[in-house]
């Protein structure tokens, strides 16, 4: 059971209107904006938030942003984000067989080099103690530019945001999102843990 309960998509009607930004992104609203609006300056802040990270405006795709937020979540623990992002990712058209390796995306011939980069600093941007260095800079500068950079940043930073929203909340995790985590990230273990 969540810590606070969400509430209807009709509660904040201007909320309502810009959380149709997720029926592309998820299929749904997610229960984390349902819970954020109870106070609605939060709810309103965080999509627009969201909207501004999620904008493409270099070569970081919508696919990559996803498996990026992916690795975040995954380093923090967050089952709510993991599922997600992977079901994000799946519908801005990742490849089957990059989601289908997601765990082995260091190693997989599936992902290249400029994508192993953004999901290594995904990784160290996540832990804690930070663990960006001098290697991982220079191999994000050897296929990124600084402004790409700070979209993967954006989008690290926000997934952090999230994850621990979600996971101290014990956000209930939707349907459709429970079947792209057991789809493609069942095969180690994935499971809905405290947001059943």
């Amino acid at each position: 059971m969540p810590l606070v309960t969400p509430l209807t998509a009709d509660h904040d009607l201007e909320t309502k209107e810009l959380a149709t930004f997720f029926n592309e992104t998820l299929g749904f609203c997610p229960n984390s904006v349902l819970t954020m609006q109870r106070r609605p300056a939060i709810s309103k802040a965080f999509i627009n938030l969201n909207k501004a990270v999620m904008a493409n405006e270099g070569r970081v795709t919508s696919a990559l942003k996803r498996m990026i937020a992916w690795v975040s979540s995954n380093a923090t623990g967050c089952r709510y984000c993991q599922a997600h992002a992977i079901r994000a990712a799946e519908r801005y058209g990742a490849e089957q067989e990059q989601l289908d390796n997601i765990w082995e995306y260091r190693t997989h011939p599936a992902f290249n080099d400029a994508e192993r980069a953004a999901l290594d600093f995904s990784l160290a941007a996540s832990q804690i103690p930070n663990a960006v260095d001098s290697d991982i800079q220079k191999r994000l500068h050897d296929h990124w530019d600084e402004g790409e950079i700070v979209e993967m940043l954006g989008v690290i930073s926000l997934f952090g945001y999230l994850n621990r929203w979600n996971d101290s909340m014990g956000t209930t995790l939707e349907n459709g999102a429970i079947d792209s985590g057991n789809q493609y990230l069942g095969k180690h273990g994935f499971e809905v843990g405290k947001h059943a």
